[in-house]
């Protein structure tokens, strides 16, 4: 079976090399690239070729919520992961809209991150259990408050089936 290669979007260096370092090390993984911005991002996907993405959010000049939607608008299947600090409602809606499959925080132990990464490079949304929970609180809510993201009735669906661990294939 093939590595699982993995391109990296975040300013903080150290925390690039990290990264590297905790893909490098493990088995089935392959670091295909790891930039500072994503001034590039679309050029970058595609020198890199990889098959995960981990995009953060507060960068330099473009965002990662823009970024993702740039990545879906070429590379509509890639599967992308927000790996932030950022664990406000907002962030992570616009993320999920934007077309991230999975949002976990920085704080992430080193094994959950890399069964999130082989989670959705088979077809899984993985989330940091408090993300889930905001998720699915969010749905709780009446449905007026959906609304505010303005959501198709197959969006709100297909995110639901997300919340609840279904792959991409099952949803489809």
């Amino acid at each position: 079976m093939a590595n699982i290669r993995i391109t990296i979007f975040d300013d903080n260096k150290r925390f690039r090399e990290s990264m590297s370092v905790l893909f490098e090390t493990n088995h089935g993984f392959e670091m295909a690239g790891a930039f500072p911005d994503v001034l590039n991002v679309v050029e970058n996907i595609e020198d890199s070729n990889p098959n995960v993405v981990l995009m953060d959010i507060d960068m330099p000049g473009i965002n990662g919520i823009s970024a993702v939607k740039s990545i879906r608008e070429k590379h509509p299947e890639l599967p992308i992961i927000m790996l932030t600090s950022f664990d406000e409602d907002d962030k992570v809606f616009q993320s999920i809209c934007a077309g991230a499959m999975g949002y976990l925080l920085k704080n992430t132990p080193p094994q959950k991150l890399i069964e999130a990464v082989r989670e959705v490079n088979d077809g899984g949304a993985p989330m940091t259990p408090s993300i889930a929970r905001k998720v699915m609180f969010h749905f709780q809510q009446p449905v007026v408050s959906a609304n505010d993201y303005n959501l198709t009735n197959r969006e709100k669906e297909v995110l639901a089936l997300l919340v609840k661990g279904n792959s991409l294939k099952m949803i489809a």
